[in-house]
């Protein structure tokens, strides 16, 4: 693809997903208070358990889904302006509890060649069934990055790339204050093809695993992102940068 086309597709791609924020009224945020971070424990129950049995429900009682990651983690949560809940996500920090990919991938690098404190693992994706759609499942969730082209029209692709990336906005905020540099990620390749056509691009660093349905061990290096973010749409990169 031309570099002027390939730079128009990225343009259009954030004027989409900002204008669409403000119509549906969409809010992303850190999690604040007990009564809050409840509901993305909810969240997570009703997807990881019930929708997917991912986690067994008998682990996980009184239908909140947590582990011994939570309290090492900043959450955020997603709202419509009417406060329905869209979706959640969280970043696990560097402490004695390790990462998640360490235990449950054989990894390709070393991290200890990494200074930890500077590096935080993207996990817990959950979006409500509400506002999901059936074809959606399968990209989040399951390895079928294929079937993103089958039965879906723009406006279903648009409206789950903006779920998705008001998320990450909020990890990207949270990540400059506390000086993260680097992501690492368990996830489907459905999920890594979303982030990649918005220029988020991890980059693989193991073997596909069985851990949550087939995944993929990454790591992402955040200052590359905003390299690529800022050929492709400075305008974006300059929003995200805005409060930092």
């Amino acid at each position: 693809m031309p570099a002027y086309d390939f730079a128009l597709k990225y343009i259009f791609f954030w004027a989409n997903m900002l204008l669409m924020t403000g119509e549906l009224g969409i809010s992303a945020r850190r999690v604040c208070g007990a009564d809050e971070l409840r509901r993305v424990y909810a969240l997570r129950y009703q997807v990881y358990c019930n929708e997917w049995g991912f986690e067994r429900p008998e682990d996980h009682p009184g239908g909140i889904e947590t582990d011994q990651f939570d309290p090492h983690s900043m959450h955020f949560i997603e709202t419509f302006a009417d406060d329905r809940l869209i979706g959640t996500v969280r970043i696990i920090l560097d402490s004695p509890a390790g990462f998640p990919i360490e235990s449950h991938c054989k990894l390709d690098i070393d991290l200890k060649n990494f200074d930890r404190r500077r590096m935080g693992e993207i996990s817990r994706l959950a979006i409500s069934k509400e506002v999901r759609r059936r074809s959606e499942d399968s990209i989040i969730y399951e390895s079928v990055p294929g079937s993103m082209t089958l039965e879906q029209t723009a406006g279903d692709r648009r409206r789950r790339q903006l779920f998705i990336m008001n998320l990450y906005k909020c990890i990207y905020a949270e990540s400059k204050r506390l000086g993260i540099t680097h992501w690492l990620a368990v996830m489907a390749k459905g999920l890594h093809l979303i982030l990649k056509r918005a220029g988020i691009v991890f980059c693989p660093i193991g073997a596909e695993v069985y851990y949550h349905g087939q995944r993929t061990p990454y790591i992402g290096v955040i200052s590359e992102m905003e390299e690529q973010v800022a050929k492709t749409n400075p305008e974006f990169l300059r929003e995200l940068s805005e409060g930092l």
